[in-house]
């Protein structure tokens, strides 16, 4: 009986990562069309200095992250012969990768919101 685990993890945030990528993107694209009117886009700015946009930058670093740490492990597991016996391993070889990757930045990315830098 198939029981989940890593594999069922790993493919579920895969997935969610990705659409939430996907809608970024869709807003970066709909933000890059609002250049046409330079003052309605002036107006909107203000968007990106808030802290509540600053949190949603570091869960965007943390989706392409872990998105991307996936896509190589994905790979290991396909194209390396010892892939599918270890991959229960290398997915916690990139939880590691991913914590410490993201723990720094996103302490770097939040500190003019917390310190006031």
């Amino acid at each position: 009986m198939y029981r989940g685990r890593e594999g069922m993890w790993s493919w579920i945030l895969h997935r969610v990562t990705g659409l939430g990528i996907l809608l970024f993107l869709a807003i970066h694209i709909v933000d890059i069309y609002l250049l046409g009117w330079p003052d309605l886009f002036n107006r909107l700015l203000f968007l990106y200095r808030h802290p509540v946009f600053r949190v949603a930058e570091v869960f965007l670093v943390a989706a392409v992250l872990y998105h991307a740490l996936n896509g190589i492990r994905i790979l290991l597991v396909d194209f390396w012969v010892e892939g599918t016996r270890l991959h229960r391993q290398l997915f916690w070889v990139q939880v590691v990768l991913f914590l410490l990757i993201w723990i720094p930045t996103s302490f770097l990315m939040l500190s003019p919101v917390v310190f006031g830098r």
